[in-house]
């Protein structure tokens, strides 16, 4: 600890002890008042345990200070620069240890993820034990989840949806549908179980259709409006999703494929070639467009902000920045201009990766404890819910045929962990069953161009809106 801090929590006990040296005085007095009866009996005994209860209150203050001055033996708080050099060691190290260990590998475990919570292990030791303490800075962290989401902004296409056709069209509703339905069942959930219903929401589509960037980003907000541990709540619920869903995805595909005799379909299912991204070259001036794109949305965005918040209207600052790419973007469409989409896409996953890092690398794991039994049973009936969507919903929906089975298999994997959990499901089920490319050229456009958007609107909706109104 500091020696300035040390020196001033010294000179607040010093205070507070002489404190109740004075109030031992004013006991003193008025009792030899009592006994020179020159004050009332009951009078006095009223004081004096009003003095006494005010001794009490100063002693549990004392004891707290004295508590930090011992709490750790060693406490040191990172720069901005320091946090970020930090974040990018434990980012190179996750990626060390997903290329060696296959389970990582498996269920697309993200690398800042393996490295982030590795140290966030680390520094749960050091809280137990007492031993160490170390804090980040958290303002270039604020700024790469800014980036990361208005980098999502600029894939919100209306023309991609309109030329994507009615398959996207459908997927996209069952994919919102299943955000409205875990979102209700988890704060349904955590408000039986008697905990914040906003952990529900931790515990809803934030991390399971949401994934870890949107766990890391809406974390936070969720704990400024008072719940406290969601970050952690919705990091931990994310890396479960991961799993789950790759778990769920095939036997639920296999099942509906038995049953129904069902056969891979030929042809390219009304494909629009003009969808895929053609490869182009990165150049520095491309990459330098894609960063002008996206700091000209963060300016207008953060701009936009105060004058809402002067008409009470409160956002999380990159819910403006999303919108104004998501215009800029339909504008640019419109004038059939092109922009730097793989470029932008390369400044979103690196703002994301290192986010990731820096936010799970500061996770307070001692806040999960308490929070386990509810949410193990959240969980569980999450994935139940993903089991029974997929099967029943998601695969009416999108036309009870083969790629109609393969699609469900990647929505477990899409609705429970992330895209590329998705792609492995059906990638794994269509190598044993027969292709199909309806569903892998359906499931990666929702997934990467429109979901995130979509999903960031409706959480907002809840933790403003729905739980302050029926769960409060």
């Amino acid at each position: 600890m500091a020696d300035v801090v040390l020196t001033q929590i010294q000179d607040q006990i010093k205070g507070l002890e002489t404190q109740k040296e004075g109030i031992d005085a004013q006991i003193q007095l008025l009792q030899g008042k009592t006994e020179g009866q020159t004050l009332d009996r009951a009078e006095v005994e009223a004081r004096v345990n009003g003095l006494e209860a005010q001794k009490k209150g100063i002693d549990a203050e004392v004891k707290v200070l004295k508590e930090q001055i011992k709490v750790f033996k060693f406490d040191y708080n990172l720069g901005m620069a320091e946090t970020i050099g930090f974040a990018i060691i434990l980012l190179l190290i996750g990626r060390w240890i997903k290329k060696r260990v296959s389970f990582f590998e498996k269920f697309f475990i993200p690398a800042p993820v393996i490295g982030g919570t590795l140290f966030s292990i680390l520094l749960l030791i050091g809280h137990q034990t007492k031993s160490f303490q170390i804090g980040f800075n958290g303002d270039i962290k604020n700024l790469l989840m800014v980036a990361f989401f208005t980098t999502v902004g600029f894939s919100a296409s209306l023309k991609v949806l309109k030329k994507g056709g009615i398959g996207v069209a459908l997927f996209l509703l069952a994919a919102v549908v299943l955000v409205i339905l875990q979102n209700i069942l988890g704060v349904s959930l955590a408000k039986i179980l008697g905990i914040n219903p906003l952990l529900g929401l931790a515990a809803g589509s934030i991390p399971l259709t949401g994934g870890h960037g949107t766990s890391g980003a809406f974390g936070p907000y969720l704990e400024n409006l008072g719940a406290t541990g969601a970050t952690v709540v919705a990091v931990a619920s994310a890396t479960y999703g991961l799993i789950s869903g790759c778990l769920i995805g095939g036997p639920i595909a296999k099942r509906l494929m038995e049953k129904n005799g069902l056969k891979p379909t030929e042809g390219k299912a009304g494909m629009d070639a003009s969808l895929i991204a053609e490869d182009v070259p990165v150049t520095e001036d491309r990459v330098f467009s894609a960063v002008v794109f996206v700091g000209i949305a963060m300016g207008i965005g953060s701009a936009i902000n105060p004058f809402l918040a002067a008409h009470k209207i409160v956002l999380p600052p990159y819910i403006s920045c999303m919108v104004v790419a998501a215009i800029m973007r339909n504008i640019m469409d419109s004038m059939q201009k092109e922009l730097p989409f793989n470029e932008i896409g390369i400044v979103g996953n690196i703002s994301l990766s290192l986010f990731l890092s820096m936010a799970l690398m500061s996770m307070k794991l001692w806040e999960l404890v308490e929070l386990a039994g509810p949410l193990s049973i959240i969980l569980i009936v999450q994935t139940i819910l993903m089991a029974f969507f997929a099967y029943y919903v998601t695969f009416t929906i999108m036309g009870r045929d083969y790629d109609a089975a393969v699609m469900s298999t990647g929505h477990c994997g899409f609705g429970l962990g992330a895209t590329p959990n998705a792609m492995a499901n059906m990638e794994t089920f269509t190598a044993a069953n027969g292709p199909s490319v309806k569903a892998f050229f359906i499931i990666p456009i929702v997934g990467s161009l429109f979901i995130d958007f979509c999903n960031a609107g409706i959480i907002q909706f809840f933790a403003t809106v729905i739980i302050p109104k029926f769960y409060s």
